[in-house]
């Protein structure tokens, strides 16, 4: 798969392009990735996206963002795995954001990026002031393939909809949305081992953003291993408040630093709390590493 990360100044083959943020690739973005490889495959075209980096809410309003769903690295995994053979990366800044609906058209998806076919949803706008719609694509006589919203239980699939699941801890209705088990991914890397000197080793899971659609305490699956993780900022740890996601693998002693590694999130044990010290903290780790134990089956060593 080729990664743009601008805009080519030389033609490129023939594509169909399927354009959004693809936040989370929940339900609805599989359904439109699936036409757009049925598409690609019955005119003989590239399969192509273009996203976005950072999201256009986070450049204009990072006060009020949407929590982060996944990292570029876990939707370029994701674009790989649909059968993608180009993406554009495109950054969203000042000078993006002026570009005019009639200039996106012509001088990016006609004249640089040859997009024959436009996959997006419904409701997609473009263009400074998002003054284009999916209407002004037909008008400028681009093949416009787009795919009516997905509804589960009568209610749309939308990133929106994943965060506020994941949020409220209903992990499972985050699954049925996403169509597999919500996951943040990571290189391990050194920490200050304070999980070790209070008896639960942990990998610390690199963040590469710093607003999760989650917290907390949960039973979590490391690359198939059972765990326990903590996603947050440890107030009980003197110091700056700092995310992270610490995992303790139950049972397990291997050396983990430096691999890339993928964190299931199964089941929420509870939110993330201030102890008074660290003999608190320790006794209440012990408590939900039991709890995460009876969640997997497991038998307590003796």
């Amino acid at each position: 798969m080729q990664i743009f990360r601008h805009i080519p100044t030389n033609l490129q083959p023939p594509c169909a392009l399927a354009i959004g943020n693809f936040d989370g690739m929940h339900l609805g973005h599989q359904a439109l990735f699936a036409q757009l490889k049925q598409t690609a495959l019955a005119s003989n075209l590239e399969a192509a996206v273009m996203t976005f980096e950072p999201h256009p809410r986070e450049f204009f309003t990072p006060e009020s963002a949407p929590a982060r769903l996944c990292s570029m690295r876990e939707k370029l995994e994701y674009f790989a795995q649909a059968g993608v053979g180009r993406v554009y990366v495109c950054k969203f800044n000042q000078r993006f954001a002026k570009v005019t609906a009639e200039a996106f058209m012509q001088d990016i998806l006609r004249h640089a990026i040859h997009a024959e076919a436009i996959l997006v949803g419904e409701d997609f706008r473009f263009g400074a002031k998002r003054a284009g719609s999916v209407d002004d694509f037909v008008a400028a006589g681009f093949n416009l393939v787009s795919l009516p919203q997905v509804d589960m239980a009568g209610v749309r699939v939308s990133s929106t909809r994943v965060r506020s699941a994941l949020a409220d801890g209903h992990l499972q209705e985050a699954a049925s949305l996403l169509g597999r088990g919500y996951s943040i991914s990571g290189k391990v890397v050194h920490g200050a081992k304070r999980g070790r000197q209070l008896g639960f080793p942990t990998a610390n899971v690199h963040m590469r953003h710093e607003r999760p659609a989650l917290k907390g305490v949960y039973a979590v699956k490391l690359d198939g291993l059972n765990a326990v993780a903590n996603l947050g900022v440890r107030p009980t740890i003197a110091g700056v408040p700092k995310l992270s996601l610490e995992v303790h693998v139950l049972d397990f002693n291997g050396d983990l630093y430096g691999k890339h590694v993928h964190v299931e999130f199964l089941h929420k044990i509870r939110d993330e709390m201030k102890f008074d010290g660290l003999d608190a903290l320790k006794a209440q780790i012990a408590i939900d590493v039991e709890l995460a134990r009876n969640f997997f089956g497991m038998v307590t060593p003796a």
